[in-house]
């Protein structure tokens, strides 16, 4: 759904995407953070709103915007190469997922056929059209992969029932989860193009989607790689333009959602919640230190789930305990993040703005 730049009125926003979960584990425990941590801005080369971030390793960052706005860095953000998609400059890339240095995928966010994905296997010389959306009503939030052949992308509901979509082999052809596999959607039910993080994936086969827009919160879950499909409700903000934009699982029991009302720009709502169990049920967090929602939010890999990081349009803030208490550590506005551990974690907003944090 679209939402402060989606495709629909108030559509919702795409979360970034984070790291492969072969690149994510290991959960030392002895981590000490110095708070809160500091920014280091870098040079993206492009000015295009920034929404969504993947991070494959110390290195390798990609990123995508609006204006079909790509970038990637193979230097840990010392150097970016931005670019545009050929023939795709009006189309809003809400969410990336790299698998490495030269393979990527991007989703374009937006009803009907602005809804796309596009693969590229040479760092991003050549992007192949994968998959457009045909249903006129259609909007797609967000995409994640379990490996390089398996993957899943999330949608708003037609007609009352959910949208995902599967692959088994990389993207060259994507199939619908039949309605019968699907909770039927409630009315209004949707997910937030904010920064590429609806969709979360794991081991085994699981995976987690989190949406809103709707008179109750809920996360859906699978664990046979999308093939079917429950649903849970989450105990943060639900109605019309709130609910979830973010799920960040730190192992196949630990876990947390982040999201909000996404119109109350200047309050401290219930915005997060954690499970315990897989995300079979949830316990409310204490709301974020800036006011309004959280566009995106993980939990950092090696921080055995203590530590958090959290943006949206009141500024981006972080955790060392688990959400029990956060701390803002900027108050401009930023849209997505991505991390592949303690030491690779950036975050991405408007005009361009790109910055690594130093725990």
């Amino acid at each position: 759904m679209n939402h402060p730049t989606s495709g629909h009125p108030l559509g919702l926003l795409a979360l970034g995407a984070t790291c492969l979960h072969a690149a994510c584990a290991g959960s030392p425990p002895s981590w000490t953070p110095a708070v809160p941590p500091a920014l280091e801005e870098q040079a993206s080369g492009t000015t295009e709103l920034l929404q969504a971030v993947s991070v494959v390793d110390d290195d390798v960052v990609w990123v995508s915007g609006h204006g079909g706005t790509w970038a990637r860095t193979t230097d840990g953000g010392a150097t970016w190469r931005a670019a545009v998609v050929p023939g795709a400059d009006t189309l809003q890339f809400r969410d990336v997922h790299a698998l490495d240095a030269r393979t990527a995928w991007l989703l374009a966010a937006g009803t009907g056929e602005l809804s796309r994905i596009y693969r590229t296997d040479d760092a991003g010389a050549t992007w192949s059209l994968q998959w457009t959306n045909w249903e006129p009503e259609g909007f797609y939030d967000c995409l994640s992969f379990w490996d390089n052949r398996r993957g899943l992308a999330y949608g708003d509901a037609v007609d009352g029932n959910l949208r995902i979509l599967v692959t088994d082999d990389g993207g060259r052809s994507w199939r619908l989860v039949p309605d019968d596999a699907l909770p039927r959607a409630l009315p209004g039910e949707s997910g937030f193009a904010a920064s590429g993080l609806c969709v979360e994936t794991g081991a085994d086969g699981r995976a987690w989607i989190a949406a809103g827009n709707a008179a109750a919160t809920r996360v859906f879950l699978t664990d046979d790689y999308g093939r079917s499909w429950r649903a849970v409700r989450v105990p943060v903000e639900a109605g019309e333009g709130a609910g979830l934009t973010a799920i960040s699982m730190v192992d196949a029991r630990r876990g947390v959602v982040f999201g909000g009302i996404l119109h109350a720009s200047d309050e401290h709502t219930r915005n997060l919640a954690r499970t315990e169990d897989g995300g079979e049920s949830w316990t409310q967090l204490p709301p974020l230190s800036f006011p309004g929602a959280a566009y995106g939010g993980l939990a950092v890999p090696g921080t055995d789930g203590r530590g958090l990081v959290a943006v949206g349009p009141g500024g981006a803030a972080a955790s060392v305990d688990g959400g029990e208490s956060w701390m803002t550590f900027d108050d401009r506005a930023w849209w997505a993040v991505g991390s592949g551990g303690v030491g690779a974690t950036w975050i991405s907003g408007p005009d361009g703005r790109i910055a690594r944090l130093a725990w």
